[in-house]
C-alpha cells in the first residue's frame, strides 16, 4: 500500500475515532500538497474545545515532521481559534496527541518517538472537554463581581477573567 493511501486511510480512522468520541469533526479535504493553502489534516470540536490536528502514522520509529507543517498548524490554529494537535498513530497503537512544542527537538526539529508516544502521550479520551456547570460558573463570575466590588479587581481585569 502507498504512503499516501495510508496515511489517508489513517486520517479517516482518526475522523473516525473522533467523531465516535462525541466531536463534530471533518478531515480537510486539500491538506497537504492539493493546495497551496496551509490546511491541518482534520478539524474537531465538542462546542467547548476546537482541535486543529496534522496526522501522522508510521510502522516505523520515529515520526518525524517538517517544521513547515508545524508552523502551518500553528498559524492555523492561532487564525482560527483552535489548539494546535500533533496526532501519532504507530502500527498495532493507538492515536496519541501532543501539542506541538511538546515535540521540538534541542535541535528545532519536530520528532516522536513510539515510546514517548506511549508514555507521555495524550490519548483520544483526553481530549474531550466538558462544559464548565453552571453552578462553578456563577460561582466564578460571583467572585469576580465581588473582586471588583471590594476594589481588588478593575473592571477590565474583571472581562478578561471572564471571557
Amino acid at each position: 500500500m502507498s504512503a499516501n493511501r495510508k496515511g489517508d486511510r489513517r486520517e479517516r480512522e482518526l475522523v473516525n475515532a473522533l467523531d465516535q468520541a462525541g466531536f463534530a469533526v471533518m478531515r480537510a479535504p486539500a491538506s497537504g500538497s492539493a493546495t497551496e493553502r496551509e490546511l491541518p489534516d482534520v478539524l474537531a470540536g465538542n462546542g467547548h474545545v476546537f482541535y486543529a490536528i496534522e496526522a501522522k502514522s508510521s510502522g516505523g520509529d520515529p515520526i518525524y515532521l517538517t517544521s513547515e507543517e508545524v508552523e502551518a498548524l500553528v498559524y492555523f490554529s492561532q487564525n482560527f481559534g483552535a489548539r494546535p494537535k500533533i496526532g501519532v498513530r504507530f502500527d498495532r497503537e493507538d492515536w496519541y496527541f501532543f501539542h506541538p512544542d511538546d515535540v521540538r527537538t534541542e535541535k528545532g526539529a519536530y520528532r516522536v518517538k513510539k515510546e514517548r508516544a506511549l508514555e507521555d502521550g495524550e490519548p483520544l479520551g483526553d481530549l474531550w472537554v466538558e462544559a464548565p456547570d453552571a453552578d462553578a460558573r456563577r460561582e466564578q463570575v460571583e467572585g469576580v463581581l465581588n473582586a471588583v466590588e471590594q476594589d481588588v479587581m478593575d473592571v477590565d481585569e474583571a472581562v478578561d477573567a471572564l471571557l
